[in-house]
C-alpha cells in the first residue's frame, strides 16, 4: 500500500519576500495600471491579481494585445492606496498608514477584498482620534459598515466639541451628519451644536455654490431648538433672517414648548435633552421622563 503523500512548507518569510518584490516591478509584469490624479504608473502580474481578486478577473478577462498593452485607468484610488492593496494580493499582507488607511479600506470594500476590508476596519478602530473620526464616519456611512458608524458615533459622543471643530465635521455629508444630530449621548450643548451646524451649512454651500438653507435643510430638523433659553432662542430668530438656516416653521414649534410650559406637549425628541446639554431654567417643563439632574 502506497504510503500518502504529506504536505510539507517552506519559509513562509522567503516566500512573502520574493513576492513582494514584484510589486510593482515591470519584470515580467503584462499589465500597467495609470492610477490616482497623479496619474502614477504601476505594474502588475495579470494571473496573479486575477487569481486573487474577482474584480481583476473580470477587469483583466480580455486578452492582452500585440505590443505593449494599453494602461488599465485607475483615477479614483490613490497610488498609496493601490499599491498597498497589491502588496496584499502579493503577499496576503499589507502594511497600514493612518493617513491613508481610509483610502485602502475604500479600495478594500470596491475591490471586494473581505478580508483586507475586516484588517482595515481593525486598524481605523485602534487608530480612531479625533481628527480621523469624521472621515472614518463617512466612509462607513458611504459604505454601509455599520459597526465602523457605530464605532464613529460613539466617539463623537465621547469628545463631541472636539470633533465639532475638526475640518473633517466640516466636510461630512448630510447623511452621515443625521446620525450624529440623532443621538442623545453627545457631550455638546445645542446652542454650540447649532453654530457647528451653520458652520457645517456655511462650507457646503461654497462647496456647491447652493443656499445655506437648502444645504442645511436634510439635517436642522434634528436641532433641538426647545432647549435654547427665550434669550438664546430670541438671538438665533434675529440671525435666522439675516441668514436663512433654520425653517420658521421649527422656530415657531420650539416657541410654543416655551409657551406651553407643559410637559405633555413638550414629549418627543425635539425637547429631549442630549449628555451635554447645559441647564435652563425651563427644562424642568420638558422631558418628564428624565428624573436626574440636567448633566
Amino acid at each position: 500500500m502506497e504510503t500518502p503523500g504529506l504536505v510539507v512548507y517552506g519559509e513562509a518569510a522567503t516566500f512573502s519576500t520574493a513576492l513582494r518584490s514584484l510589486v510593482n516591478n515591470p519584470l515580467y509584469s503584462d499589465v500597467r495600471f495609470v492610477v490616482g490624479q497623479e496619474r502614477q504608473e504601476v505594474f502588475a502580474h495579470r494571473c496573479l491579481l486575477a487569481c486573487r481578486c474577482n474584480f481583476f478577473q473580470r477587469l483583466l478577462s480580455s486578452e492582452p494585445g500585440p505590443g505593449v498593452p494599453s494602461p488599465v485607468v485607475l483615477s479614483t484610488v490613490p497610488a498609496e492606496a493601490f499599491l498597498a492593496v497589491l502588496e496584499f494580493l502579493y503577499t496576503n499582507s499589507a502594511k497600514l498608514q493612518r493617513h491613508s488607511v481610509l483610502e485602502v479600506l475604500t479600495a478594500a470594500v470596491e475591490y471586494g477584498l473581505e478580508e483586507l476590508r475586516e484588517l482595515c476596519l481593525e486598524f481605523v478602530g485602534k487608530a480612531l482620534d479625533v481628527e480621523l473620526v469624521c472621515e472614518a464616519l463617512q466612509v462607513a456611512v458611504t459604505f454601509g459598515l455599520e459597526q465602523l458608524q457605530e464605532r464613529c458615533v460613539a466617539f463623537i459622543e465621547s469628545h463631541s466639541q472636539e470633533t465639532l471643530r475638526t475640518r473633517g465635521f466640516l466636510e461630512l455629508s448630510a447623511p452621515a451628519l443625521l446620525p450624529l444630530l440623532r443621538s442623545d449621548k453627545l457631550c455638546v450643548d445645542e446652542a454650540e451644536l447649532v453654530l457647528a451646524a451653520r458652520s457645517w451649512a456655511r462650507v457646503g454651500a461654497a462647496v456647491l455654490e447652493r443656499p445655506v438653507a437648502e444645504v442645511a435643510a436634510p439635517v436642522v430638523g434634528e436641532l433641538r431648538l426647545a432647549l435654547l433659553a427665550p434669550a438664546e432662542l430670541s438671538a438665533l430668530e434675529e440671525q435666522n433672517r439675516r441668514e436663512p438656516l433654520i425653517p420658521v416653521e421649527q422656530i415657531v414649534e420650539a416657541w410654543k414648548c416655551h409657551a406651553l410650559r407643559r410637559g405633555d406637549a413638550a414629549r418627543g425628541t425635539s425637547c429631549r435633552r442630549r449628555r451635554g446639554t447645559l441647564p435652563r431654567e425651563h427644562h424642568r417643563f420638558l422631558d418628564l421622563p428624565f428624573k436626574g439632574p440636567v448633566p
